[in-house]
């Protein structure tokens, strides 16, 4: 009885945690570099089983190999995408006018340091047409071409990454 519980219960959480995933969750390690391009949940279960069998996640980071990182940035696209989902509307209100409340949530999320604040206020602005085509744009249509317009500016070019 246990069990079928167990199960039915993982079953129901099973497809949210699905949906949401991104596709490197599983951090850095051997075993994101053994399965690196592979998709769906099995690769990732193995990936992050053998990671931390392992144990080389710590290592990885304090040497920046087994494509850990050093820098101490912790990104985190999938709570700018829910913020972008939720705020959509206000996020494209903000970015029309080149300010605003929603705009500037979105710089702290993405970690932006305040001296960049309002270069980035600008180029939302300036490229604003780019970022948001039309009122039908949906989050990862948004997301992508904020990446792009972001990476293709000198100043602003390192936040790219973390939307």
């Amino acid at each position: 009885m246990k069990n079928r519980v167990a199960m039915a219960a993982l079953l129901a959480v099973l497809p949210v945690g699905v949906s949401m995933a991104a596709p490197n969750n599983v951090g850095c390690g051997v075993g994101s570099i053994i399965f690196d391009g592979q998709s769906g949940v099995g690769p990732q279960v193995l990936a992050v089983t053998t990671n931390g069998t392992l144990g080389n996640q710590t290592f990885g980071i304090s040497s920046g190999t087994l494509g850990c990182a050093t820098d101490g940035v912790v990104a985190q696209p999938v709570k700018v995408a829910m913020f972008i989902d939720t705020n959509l509307d206000k996020l494209a209100y903000d970015m029309a006018v080149g300010q605003g409340e929603t705009l500037d949530s979105l710089a702290n999320l993405i970690g932006m340091e305040g001296s960049d604040k309002a270069a980035f206020f600008e180029l939302a602005k300036a490229n604003y047409a780019e970022i948001i085509p039309s009122d039908r744009a949906n989050t990862q249509d948004v997301i992508a071409a904020l990446n792009q317009v972001l990476a293709q500016n000198g100043e602003l070019a390192k936040y790219a990454h973390l939307v």
